[in-house]
């Protein structure tokens, strides 16, 4: 109780200028250090609920199973399957690598956003925001007034400062609420309806509410990752990279719990390192149900920061600079690790055959990392719609069905996630509620097309609006009132703004986002902090007057 009235005192001094003499970062570190700390039990067994012991198929006769491995944050030029490789292919990922060249690749897969939330509820329904009002990305309490003033007091050069709404904020709906609408229909739900056994393990980022957490929204069982670091700061098997340059890092360094939940439970500590620990029970969750057709969504946390390493993958990765370089490398090693382990435990509990296996990332790198080549060759990067920013891997396997060695080239985006596990399920999609994704698999499997309403599609975040149609891209940033136009089929890393030299194109486009706009939704909450992003620069990089950057609110 006096811990929770001094900290109070603190904010309401800090607010009024009272303590404006003291150290701000000190002061506002510990505020956020010590509020809404959870309290984390000692790890706790999970006991998985387990299917009948004889299938009533085989099999092959089943419908199949699906797993889909959702990474966070990873940059396109990660995966060797792309020409890149962490540390200019240093440390190569054979693992994904062997599971791409076993399905379909998709050369042209977008994520829905340019970052992590909305792009999960565009996965899980297959909606735009549009239609769903999830535009923005949930932040724990406090966190957009701590990296705002830390941002603004570094040194951003060219770069504006960084505008914080406390109004929105302070009146915004708590964090737990901040969900996915109890009415939306997602793939959990339509599976559950074909007597799938559903089970989510990892981020999960829609919501806490009754009407929100994953159980409520159609799984049978979920193993939570409560909150975010990936092993206590000071384990004796971790390394940890900081990112003094960085106030999104700052923050979470101050505020993550090493937690997990399962059921909505009370928190506890994960078995281990947690990519390793959502593997080991992934693995579980695959054998428990071997004999009835499962839904397994692995939501992984790398290679989000904070950066943290086990000691063994920091060593196994050799000496590469900078440290925080070193770090990264040993957290996609362990994700790399992850895919051969589960698809080995596939072919081992003889299910492979007829297993969809779904890989993609959330969003592109993250900039705000220091490492400038993860989105190569692409602009751009998390928390931009620049190609860096959405440009994503996604590899579909389905040896049943699909040709080893397929190649898409096909644009197609995470709303097409949710109609194409929902065919290959043979599901139907939920009467009376819009989908605008489009089914996969008649191009990975080579017997159709897929064609979105004049082939287009959509990306936003507030005021910042992008369309693609055909090869040409339009973005938008409302703010800066500021267009860049873009044909990707002679210019796929986005160099030249044709914005005023196509007017033509402009106007088409133009016309097209206003059509998709006019019967929008309104967020389920607003915006509460407005960040200028440079585009060819990372955090760590002098920003000059001539770098261009993009406004982007959350």
């Amino acid at each position: 109780m006096w811990k929770k009235l001094a900290i109070g005192l603190v904010v309401v001094l800090l607010g009024a200028g009272v303590i404006g003499f003291l150290n701000r970062k000190t002061v506002i570190l510990y505020v956020a250090t010590h509020s809404g700390r959870t309290e984390v039990a000692p790890n706790v067994p999970i006991v998985w609920d387990k299917g009948p012991d004889v299938a009533a198929l085989p099999a092959a006769d089943r419908p199949p199973n699906i797993v889909f491995i959702l990474v966070d944050d990873l940059g396109i030029n990660d995966l060797s399957t792309f020409g890149g490789g962490v540390a200019g292919g240093r440390v190569p990922t054979p693992n994904i690598d062997r599971l791409a060249a076993d399905g379909a690749l998709f050369t042209q897969a977008y994520a829905g956003n340019g970052t992590c939330a909305p792009s999960r509820a565009m996965l899980m329904t297959g909606r735009y925001p549009t239609r769903t009002g999830f535009a923005f990305t949930p932040t724990p309490p406090g966190m957009g007034k701590v990296v705002s003033m830390f941002a603004n007091d570094m040194d951003r050069g060219a770069l504006p400062p960084v505008d914080y709404n406390r109004d929105a904020a302070e009146n915004a709906v708590p964090f737990a609420e901040m969900g996915l609408p109890g009415s939306e229909v997602t793939i959990a739900e339509v599976l559950k309806e074909q007597d799938y056994h559903t089970v989510h393990i990892g981020k999960w980022h829609l919501g806490r509410s009754a009407e929100s957490n994953p159980n409520a929204q159609g799984f049978d069982e979920s193993l939570l990752m409560a909150s975010g670091l990936f092993l206590p700061e000071n384990d004796p098997d971790v390394v940890n990279a900081k990112l003094d340059f960085d106030p999104i890092d700052t923050f979470l360094w101050a505020r993550m719990q090493f937690a997990a939940a399962f059921n909505s439970g009370d928190w506890f500590a994960p078995g281990g390192y947690l990519t390793d620990y959502w593997t080991d029970e992934s693995l579980k969750v695959i054998e428990a149900n071997r004999n009835r057709p499962f839904f397994l969504y692995l939501a992984h946390w790398g290679v989000h920061t904070p950066l943290q390493a086990t000691k063994e993958d920091y060593e196994a990765v050799g000496d590469i600079e900078p440290h925080r370089l070193r770090v990264y490398a040993a957290m996609l090693r362990a994700l790399d690790r992850s895919v051969g382990e589960i698809t080995a435990k596939l072919e081992d509990e003889g299910l492979a055959d007829n297993t969809i296996i779904v890989f993609s990332s959330d969003n592109g790198g993250a900039g705000y990392i220091g490492l400038p080549e993860i989105n190569q060759p692409y602009r751009g990067w998390k928390i931009t719609l620049f190609e860096g920013g959405i440009r994503v891997p996604m590899f579909v396997k389905w040896p049943a069905k699909i040709t080893p060695g397929t190649q898409v080239d096909t644009p197609v985006a995470h709303i097409d996630v949710m109609p194409t596990l929902a065919s290959a399920a043979g599901a139907t999609l939920p009467d009376g509620v819009v989908i605008d994704g489009r089914d996969m698999l008649p191009v990975a499997t080579g017997t159709g097309d897929i064609s979105h309403p004049n082939d287009a599609l959509f990306w936003q975040s507030g005021y910042y609006h992008v369309v693609r149609a055909g090869d040409w891209k339009l973005q938008v940033d409302g703010r800066q009132e500021k267009n860049w136009l873009f044909d990707l089929a002679n210019d796929p890393t986005e160099q030249v703004n044709l914005a005023e030299t196509r007017t033509d194109k402009l106007s088409e486009l133009q016309v097209l986002l206003e059509a998709h706009l006019a019967d929008s939704v309104a967020p389920l909450y607003p915006y509460t902090i407005e960040s200028p992003v440079a585009i060819d620069k990372t955090a760590a990089d002098a920003v000059g007057p001539d770098d261009e950057y993009v406004w982007w609110p959350n």
